[in-house]
């Protein structure tokens, strides 16, 4: 919303308070101003003058040589190019000196052979956007209407020495969407009175009852519509002050029937709408329902489908308007028109809401309607509009509204506790305080005791339960004068959960190892959901009303988005991208949704390009498989699960068939991990890249044997290497599974430190070497007691079909 501190002044008296110290009292007040526009972008020297002679410059054809009063002893000469400037104009004349937008200086200047003494203005030249200037001054100079004083202050004359506060209004306060609004909350903070528009209404004695008929078909949608009649109207330009006030309020002057409809939109936040009466097409007015696929050509020469959830204006056979968004282009307002059918209505904000959403249509009329208009102001609105239209349009008001009426309008009573009030806001104010309040505010309210009984107005329909109230004081109260307070009472003393303390404690391990973390959209496109979905039974949710097709699934895993941030680094030369993302996933076991989705907490990890790199020693590790596995069984290390965790090859869709685990908690599934298949690969447009992704609440949860503290070993170790032929399909892991149930408690540690295959090795069969370590930590183990527990190894291998490699 944009206000006009000057127009502001015509309901509140607020002179001798600038502009800067209102915006500071509104945003202290709850109601942020975000700027504040000077409209005068650093003009200076502009007078109105007035062109006494003009003639064709003799050596050129498309220049005028003008004679213009500024109001100096003599008139000076100058040289205009804009094609509608003529003799007998009032025009802004910039002098010789003057300084125009961009700081740009006017000189005394020679034009083919003609001396030009300062330069006669558009609206442009003076600052003022192109979208906000009537169409005949688009392409030349700016002629005032009227008589206005030569040598005065042009930039006074057109409204460019004001200020416009830009309003950044929270969706609950659209009683501020207007300049009465504004004005009562500016009148509440500075403790003044607001003066209202007086509005009288001079009419005929013909009954606006003989010139149409209103009929409404969907009371909910449509509960109060009403038609007002202006005869004799004579369309043309709005006076200067309105135009400027539209100007300064964002809105292009059309004529002066239209300006004023925009101009009570702006003052009392009615919307409004003037139809052309003898092209309307009937004398009835019929408020419906749309057909499905009705069409109608609106305002903006755009034809518009409609369906049955939308709400027309109709002359009883076809719609001349879309209710509370747009007019049609047939019925509008032109220069012809000399009689007026004005529209003052209210219509349900949903309604409206879902039309405008639905047609792609946002007008002031929607954004007002959407969010509630005041019921108590439509008629006065209608009535100040006529007297408008009447007094600059030169028209005649036909007595009396047609009217269809069921507009019922109950005011939220809401008691306000003064106990629970000072509670909350932690201060001692006392009840006349707040009745001075709400008296500066305009509430109505009985006192009873220690509460007030208050009636909220009809344009504060933000305000429904005793907090709204509460706020109201604490606003005019300020919130800078609040005092400080501890929390009184017994306090709990904050601290993390054991859930908590192991996901920060996943963090710190993933981050140490080299890995950033990342957070991408929980919304994504059904393409990316179906990709490397952790549970392929389970079905995506998708949004009811998505904001576009891209955000319309909730993810079924965190892989795909981590795709886009590795392409993100990668087109940004960051060749080397280690990342990792906490967050949840959604998911569904039924097709159709009648409860919540099932939501699951996962980290997962991707990294490409070199993970080691010594420049000096010429080194350079790669990201493998075995470097996130490794990530992956140091983090299992830190959360006690080494022993828990099996890692075991797969094939998983949209990844390497040779390079891919799946990852086992206790022998049951909680992720995998693996390099993506080429072709994703290459359709990503993606380097070699390795992705993993776990059951992070499975992980966090399982119940782990508490850690036991185990003294430094006093005695020696004795170390048993062995290297045994087996299987090309048998695994280290199953190997390893064996000796270590084989080995018993003396066996305190097993790794595989070579694999073999090559020419010397028979076909099918390959050599896996494992160091085995024997300690006892009470004792120094003998040779006897090692080789007993290091034959029973051997035996239990032999029996799954190892054989100690030498011994074949």
């Amino acid at each position: 919303m944009l206000v006009s501190y000057k127009w502001l002044q015509d309901y509140v008296d607020v002179a001798e308070v600038t502009p800067q110290e209102i915006a500071e009292k509104m945003t202290r007040g709850g109601i942020e101003i975000d700027f504040i526009h000077q409209l005068n972008q650093g003009v200076s020297g502009v007078v109105v003058g007035y062109v006494k002679e003009c003639q064709q410059h003799p050596n050129a054809d498309k220049l005028n040589v003008c004679q213009v009063d500024i109001g100096e002893e003599e008139p000076v000469q100058i040289v205009c190019g804009a094609p509608n400037v003529a003799k007998g104009q009032y025009v802004a004349v910039a002098k010789v000196g003057a300084v125009l937008p961009g700081n740009f200086k006017i000189k005394k200047a020679k034009l083919r052979g003609e001396v030009s003494q300062g330069m006669i203005c558009s609206l442009q030249e003076l600052g003022i956007d192109q979208k906000l200037i009537q169409k005949e001054y688009a392409d030349g100079i700016y002629v005032f209407q009227g008589e206005v004083e030569v040598g005065s202050d042009a930039l006074a004359a057109l409204n460019l020495d004001d200020h416009v506060l830009e309003l950044d209004l929270t969706p609950n306060r659209s009683d501020c969407l207007n300049m009465l609004g504004v004005a009562y909350e500016i009148a509440a903070l500075y403790d003044k009175r607001v003066k209202l528009p007086a509005v009288e209404l001079a009419t005929n004695e013909e009954r606006a009852e003989n010139y149409v008929s209103v009929a409404v078909e969907a009371k909910e949608d449509n509960p109060y519509y009403g038609a007002t009649i202006i005869k004799d109207v004579k369309v043309g330009p709005s006076p200067l002050w309105l135009q400027t006030r539209l100007m300064a309020a964002g809105i292009r002057p059309i004529s002066n029937v239209v300006d004023v409809t925009n101009y009570v939109l702006l003052e009392y936040g009615q919307p409004l709408h003037a139809f052309d009466y003898e092209r309307f097409g009937s004398k009835e007015v019929l408020v419906r329902r749309a057909h499905d696929k009705e069409e109608i050509i609106t305002l903006d020469d755009q034809k518009r489908t409609l369906t049955s959830d939308h709400l027309v204006i109709t002359n009883g056979k076809e719609p001349v308007a879309i209710a509370g968004i747009m007019g049609g282009a047939t019925s509008e307002v032109s220069e012809a028109t000399t009689t007026v059918l004005l529209e003052a209505a209210y219509f349900d904000p949903a309604t409206i809401r879902k039309a405008s959403r639905d047609l792609g249509l946002r007008s002031d009329a929607s954004a007002r309607f959407e969010k509630g208009v005041d019921p108590n102001r439509v008629r006065e609105a209608g009535k100040r509009a006529a007297a408008l239209i009447a007094e600059l349009a030169g028209g005649t008001i036909v007595s009396g509204v047609v009217e269809q009426d069921e507009l019922s309008h109950q005011p939220a009573v809401i008691n306000l506790d003064m106990n629970r009030l000072n509670e909350r806001l932690g201060m001692n104010i006392s009840i006349a305080e707040v009745k001075t309040f709400m008296d500066r505010l305009g509430f109505a309210y009985e006192e009873a005791e220690q509460q007030l009984r208050v009636t909220a107005p009809s344009r504060r329909l933000d305000l429904q339960i005793e907090e709204d109230l509460m706020e109201e004081v604490a606003r005019l109260f300020g919130y800078d004068h609040i005092p400080t307070t501890l929390p009184t009472g017994a306090t709990t003393q904050g601290a993390l959960t054991p859930y908590q303390k192991k996901r920060r404690l996943v963090r710190r391990v993933l981050e140490q190892a080299g890995l950033s973390q990342v957070i991408t959209y929980s919304l994504t496109s059904p393409e990316k959901a179906r990709g490397f979905a952790t549970d392929k039974e389970a079905n995506a949710v998708r949004l009811a009303m998505p904001m576009s097709e891209d955000r319309s699934t909730m993810r079924t895993s965190l892989v795909p988005h981590l795709f886009d941030v590795i392409s993100y680094n990668l087109n940004r030369k960051n060749q080397h991208v280690h990342i990792y993302e906490i967050g949840s996933i959604f998911l569904s076991e039924e097709k159709q949704l009648s409860s919540q989705p099932q939501e699951r907490e996962m980290l997962a990890g991707a990294l490409t390009g070199l993970w080691h790199e010594h420049v000096w020693q010429g080194e350079k590790k790669a990201v493998d498989f075995y470097v996130v596995k490794g990530v992956l069984e140091a983090l299992a290390a830190e959360l006690g699960l080494a022993e828990h965790i099996q890692f075991e090859q797969a094939k998983k869709p949209g990844m390497h068939p040779g390079r891919t685990a799946v990852i086992k908690l206790n022998e049951e599934e909680i992720g995998f991990l693996g390099q993506i298949h080429p072709t994703v690969q290459k359709e990503k447009d993606l380097k070699e890249t390795y992705v993993y992704q776990l059951d992070l609440q499975a992980l966090l949860t399982f119940e782990t044997a508490p850690m036991v503290y185990e003294p430094l070993p006093r005695f020696p170790a004795m170390v048993r290497d062995i290297a045994l032929v087996v299987p090309t399909e048998r695994t280290a892991g199953e190997l390893e599974a064996v000796i270590k149930q084989a080995g018993g408690d003396l066996l305190k540690k097993v790794y595989l430190f070579d694999l073999y295959q090559g020419e010397h090795m028979e076909p099918g069969k390959k050599s896996l070497a494992f160091s085995l370590t024997y300690l006892d930590p009470e004792r120094t183990l003998t040779d006897e007691d090692v080789t007993s527990v290091h034959d029973r190894v051997i035996a239990e291998l032999e029996q799954v079909g190892a054989k100690l490699r030498g011994s074949q």
